[in-house]
């Protein structure tokens, strides 16, 4: 049986800890994001949520996190901005950063 999808804000709000990528089509910097975020993917497994948001078909939600510029990352837990930034980061970089985001809230 299959689950109706939540909101994004529902998702944002849960438990488990969300990584939004604000991206976009037409971004060069975003495509090299999403081999890291599937290597983030497969070394977090269920402790993390990877949700990408197309900036373009989502002005609303870009705005309203005053997302500036593609790639952004950011980490949510409970409806909190646990962590952000723009640009490409490396995955050692990225999990090891979630990793310590997540510890520091439980």
């Amino acid at each position: 049986m299959k689950t109706k999808p939540k909101s994004f804000q529902q998702l944002i709000e849960g438990d488990q800890p969300v990584l939004v990528d604000f991206t976009a089509t037409w971004c060069g910097p975003c495509k090299m994001m999403h081999p890291i975020l599937e290597d983030t993917s497969k070394q977090m497994g269920d402790k993390l949520k990877i949700v990408k948001v197309d900036v373009d078909k989502n002005p609303l939600a870009a705005s309203k996190f005053q997302v500036r510029g593609v790639p952004t990352l950011i980490l949510f837990q409970k409806g909190k901005i646990l962590w952000r930034q723009s640009g490409v980061v490396p995955v050692h970089q990225l999990v090891k950063t979630i990793e310590s985001n997540i510890q520091s809230q439980t």
